[in-house]
């Protein structure tokens, strides 16, 4: 079947050959993907510990469909995918280890599938080697257990541009073109922006050849998994120009910015280098970076011998626009962004690797394998040691959340409650609380909101050690819990009759955030906007937490 279809690509055609190979191989290559798959959803389950509670960005995709916290406020690049991805978990259950356990199974099986649809043009052992580059990738553990989107953008891409070659090659294969629509909505669903990147190559590949239906299933699919982020726009964000306005400020100003220094500041674990400043990692962890670019160049030099320039080509065209806004539009890294660049080389990259170490005749080079597998144990273990700082790094930051949402609530702070300044939209959501900011990408409230709420309901605001408290704040009682500073509003303090009273009130008169002329979305929670107001965010503001 392969080797059938390389031959349609090529102009000729071997049908005996193919089919003889294909009906030997296919148990066996299963089994290849199968492993790798299970493999890297072991890995994520041991190495990643379940227990690490949700960041910022999590925190705000969660809250969307969770019953734990008011929804957060849901700034204008980001998209619903997400929240519906962990719906079926988080919509009855608080528990972060059945979801951190739900997404490793779901990010193990989809990779499965996405090598799975490639098949038709690389052999089985290629496809096994690239999952396994791509899934040992420290930044790939690190996020498939996580409610975040690059990631699942990054299955998507492979699922539609291996359908588009399928497709290309048997017009008659309509399960292809549901695939290509299926990936790109996918896509479209998590980041729609990234979608239309990702796509491009496949879009200029339909377009002169007159591909009627693979050029309607990829804008169908476009158009699908986009269409909730489009009606939105013009629901509650002042329509889709002002959307993409908003969201461009919020990332800093989209326009040509070299990011290549910061998403290589980025590998040594900052999982969002902004503002990306401090020295370049030890080179032992950027090496793989530097060498990357040749392998996937051998991968497509070779790819003419082996009669699929085609998908080679298209694989790594795809990964060069997936991954060209983020190296060059974006003042700022995070090496999450990534992940779909990463995936659709790991093919061309692991056919070149088997190429090195095999002569012509299928014998082992001895000296290049044990060069190749030195370098493999290396790099591996150089993965493992950011995977597990980046790990401890960032449950000791989440636990530390958790610890001052306890301390809330022994201070008085309990659901409904609201919380602002610093780090309040993660620690709103351990405490149960709505967050509110007065300024900056996730403003949704005013300072005199913030002040008739504290008086309906417990409310704290947040600083650092050394930042001055908010004015309405800062006749406020003061606590000290580790390096923040907790002012408490007096309400909190209220007798447990008076405050059940005054949390009913507030409940049942405040109004959810309805957008003014500002166009500023009504994702807070009802507990932020009492006088249904949301003011605009500045454009030079610089949003705390990622814009994912």
């Amino acid at each position: 079947m392969a080797d059938s279809t390389h031959a349609v690509l090529a102009g000729t055609r071997r049908p005996g050959r193919a089919s003889g190979a294909g009906q030997v191989l296919r148990p066996r290559g299963e089994a290849l993907l199968v492993a790798v798959a299970a493999v890297f959803t072991l890995a994520q389950l041991l190495l990643v510990r379940p227990g690490m509670g949700l960041g910022w960005d999590e925190s705000v995709y969660v809250s969307q469909v969770s019953s734990h916290a008011p929804a957060a406020y849901f700034s204008a690049p980001r998209a619903r995918g997400v929240s519906l991805l962990v719906a079926p978990v988080a919509s009855w259950s608080s528990s972060t280890v059945l979801l951190r356990v739900y997404l490793a199974l779901l990010s193990g099986l989809t990779l499965y599938l996405a090598l799975r649809v490639w098949r038709t043009f690389f052999p089985a052992h290629v496809l096994a080697l690239a999952g396994a580059l791509f899934a040992s990738l420290w930044v790939t553990l690190f996020y498939g257990p996580q409610a975040m989107p690059n990631y699942w953008v990054a299955i998507g891409a492979l699922i539609c541009t291996g359908c588009f070659l399928r497709a290309r090659a048997d017009r008659h294969d309509r399960a292809a073109l549901y695939g290509v629509a299926g990936g790109a909505a996918f896509m479209a669903w998590m980041r729609p922006m990234d979608a239309v990147w990702a796509v491009l190559p496949l879009l200029a590949l339909a377009v002169p050849r007159r591909r009627h239906k693979l050029l309607v299933a990829l804008l169908a699919g476009l158009a699908a998994g986009s269409a909730e982020w489009v009606i939105e726009a013009y629901v509650s964000y002042g329509g889709l120009l002002r959307r993409l306005s908003d969201g461009s400020a919020i990332q800093g100003g989209l326009g040509w910015h070299v990011a290549v220094l910061d998403q290589l500041r980025s590998l040594g674990g900052r999982t969002l280098c902004r503002p990306c400043t401090g020295p370049l990692p030890s080179p032992l962890v950027t090496l793989w970076w530097y060498v990357l670019p040749l392998p996937a160049l051998l991968g497509l030099a070779l790819a003419r011998r082996a009669r699929r320039t085609l998908p080679t080509a298209l694989a790594l065209a795809c990964a060069v626009t997936a991954a060209f806004p983020y190296l060059f539009l974006i003042g700022y890294a995070a090496p999450r962004f990534l992940l779909p660049a990463y995936a659709l080389l790991a093919i061309p990259v692991a056919d070149a690797l088997l190429h090195l170490v095999r002569a012509p005749g299928g014998r082992w080079r001895p000296a290049v394998l044990g060069v190749v597998v030195l370098a493999a144990a290396v790099h591996l273990a150089v993965q493992y040691a950011v995977l597990a700082h980046t790990v401890s790094r960032t449950t000791a930051a989440r636990r530390a959340w958790d610890r001052t949402a306890a301390e809330l609530h022994r201070l008085g702070v309990r659901p409904p409650c609201l919380l602002t300044g610093h780090d309040a939209l993660p620690i709103a959501f351990y405490a149960g609380c709505g967050s509110a900011a007065t300024d900056g990408p996730n403003t949704n409230a005013t300072a005199a909101d913030l002040t008739q709420a504290a008086r309906r309901m417990p409310a704290a605001a947040l600083t650092t050690a050394h930042a001055s408290p908010p004015e309405y704040a800062r006749t406020w009682p003061v606590h000290r819990f580790g390096d923040l500073r907790l002012y408490v509003a007096p309400s909190a303090f209220a007798t447990p009759a008076a405050g059940a009273a005054s949390a009913a009130r507030a409940t049942a008169t405040v109004r959810p955030a309805y957008v003014t002329a500002t166009a500023r979305p009504a994702h807070a929670s009802p507990v932020l906007s009492v006088s249904g107001v949301a003011p605009a965010v500045p454009a030079a503001s610089v949003q705390k937490g990622s814009a994912s």
